[in-house]
């Protein structure tokens, strides 16, 4: 408790306890720091809570009903398979709790301390923390900016009703009967094609060319075939205007090419994008924290802002908004902070999208390569050449790796395909240590395995593939 009105003295205060927050956190108490961690809402963040993990726990969901209903190729045959959604939601709710309960427990034995609340600066080195039930004070010495992003609302598809965020999405009590999607990115693509698994009538609403915009056309277009295989209608190059909602459904009205469109589903999911939480009441203002145009806070190679003691990491800093980035950013900062010269110094970073097959990149396309002025080689092997791909009936899709002419050293890496999430971890790392495709196609991979594309890719890339014909 707080006397009077008087501050409590901390090391480092730590606002927003997602990915990128409690990992700082930990880091910082593992160097010797007394910390403070602040969350309005749930320990995990968007991530654990309502983002990452529980989505990827319905789609798992929707995994095993499609292969509990399409075993035939297997020799396996069930009748009238069914989905008790309200188990399925439990199933969610069940691994969500593990996890945040485990990253409680994490925080608590390293004595970090944990204040469920908001978080408003009083000055660059004080802040008052504040629920319901108290208001403390605290001073401290440095402090680490965490506090995420928030889904883009716009303005004539407000969220409230029959109109969702990715929130509002994972909620759902029953499966909606039909969907539309505005927005093909990963969120949009990931939630759609696990609706429409389980028998949900989608449609996405795209405004460039394609969905999942950023990833290798030919990856898209193995998307884009699978989600025509489960009834996915996809409307690209195409501008969502209005929505009018009843207690009972909710109709968009589109464009495409100038023509005027509508259609009609239950709700509708708007996944246009992420916005910082740099705004509200935390008053970044009134310490003078740079911001850039987009409302990203500006920081250095160690997270430091043009505030010497405040750091800032994730979502609120400029680069693309993924948990693993923001737990990298937040090891960096609570090092700095603790004096070590740790910096933020990676070459690339995955970015990974769980549709059906899984899409993974990490480094460069062969496009940007050539953009940057590399000669490049690149190869695609396919997993319908690997047997564990076949064994698994799922041979779908491919590994291309992109390649320096000149020294052979891997310059990136493109997966579609089946357990993409997993298989780009080893071309990472390739990356990062400098490896030549020589280093992937010598290293002896098991068999069978998945992992024996990454060997093969690497072959086919040298020219002399075992596995296909040569070129």
């Amino acid at each position: 408790m707080v006397v009077g009105d008087a501050s409590l003295d901390i090391d480092t205060l730590v606002i927003g306890a997602g990915p990128g927050g409690y990992v700082a956190a930990i880091r910082a108490a593992q160097l010797g720091q007394k910390v403070l961690i602040v969350d309005k809402s749930e320990v995990g963040g968007v991530c654990l809570n309502r983002g990452c993990i529980p989505s990827k726990a319905l789609i798992s969901a929707a995994h095993q009903y499609e292969s509990a209903k399409h075993g035939e190729a297997f020799g396996v045959s069930a009748e009238n398979v069914k989905v008790d959604f309200t188990k399925t939601q439990e199933f969610k709710s069940g691994v969500v709790k593990k996890l945040t309960g485990g990253v409680a427990g994490l925080l608590k034995g390293n004595k970090v301390e944990i204040f469920n609340g908001e978080c408003m600066f009083i000055s660059t080195t004080e802040a008052r923390v504040f629920n319901d039930h108290e208001s403390p004070r605290y001073r401290f010495k440095n402090c680490i900016i965490a506090t995420g992003s928030r889904p883009i609302e716009l303005k004539p598809f407000p969220f409230g009703g029959r109109i969702l965020s990715s929130t509002e999405a994972l909620e759902l009590p029953e499966i909606p009967k039909s969907l539309i999607v505005i927005g093909g990115g990963y969120i949009g693509a990931e939630l759609g094609q696990m609706y429409s698994k389980f028998g949900t009538k989608v449609t996405i609403i795209e405004g460039l060319d394609t969905v999942l915009p950023g990833f290798d056309k030919d990856m898209t277009r193995l998307v884009a075939k699978s989600m025509a295989k489960t009834g996915i209608e996809i409307v690209t190059n195409a501008k969502a205007e209005s929505a009018a909602q009843t207690d009972k459904d909710v109709t968009v009205k589109y464009s495409v090419g100038g023509e005027s469109k509508e259609v009609t589903a239950e709700y509708l999911l708007v996944t246009v994008g992420r916005r910082p939480n740099t705004d509200g009441e935390l008053g970044l203002d009134l310490i003078g924290i740079e911001l850039d145009e987009r409302g990203l806070i500006k920081v250095d190679h160690q997270g430091r802002t043009n505030v010497p003691n405040i750091f800032a990491i994730g979502d609120v800093v400029p680069g693309l908004a993924l948990a693993h980035k923001a737990s990298y950013e937040g090891k960096v900062a609570a090092e700095a902070i603790a004096g070590h010269k740790s910096a933020v110094d990676y070459k690339v970073i995955p970015a990974v999208v769980f549709t059906d097959p899984e899409c993974s990149s990490v480094g460069l396309t062969e496009k940007e390569a050539k953009d940057k002025g590399y000669k490049v080689k690149s190869g695609k092997f396919p997993f319908a050449g690997n047997g564990r791909a076949l064994s698994l009936n799922n041979p779908d899709g491919f590994i291309k790796i992109v390649a320096n002419e000149e020294n052979n050293l891997v310059l990136g890496a493109q997966i579609v395909g089946i357990e993409a999430s997993n298989l780009i971890a080893e071309l990472g790392l390739a990356i990062e240590m400098g490896a030549t495709l020589e280093d992937i196609s010598l290293t002896i991979h098991g068999h069978p395995t998945l992992g024996e594309v990454v060997m093969e890719a690497a072959e086919l890339v040298e020219g002399h593939p075992i596995h296909v014909l040569s070129r």
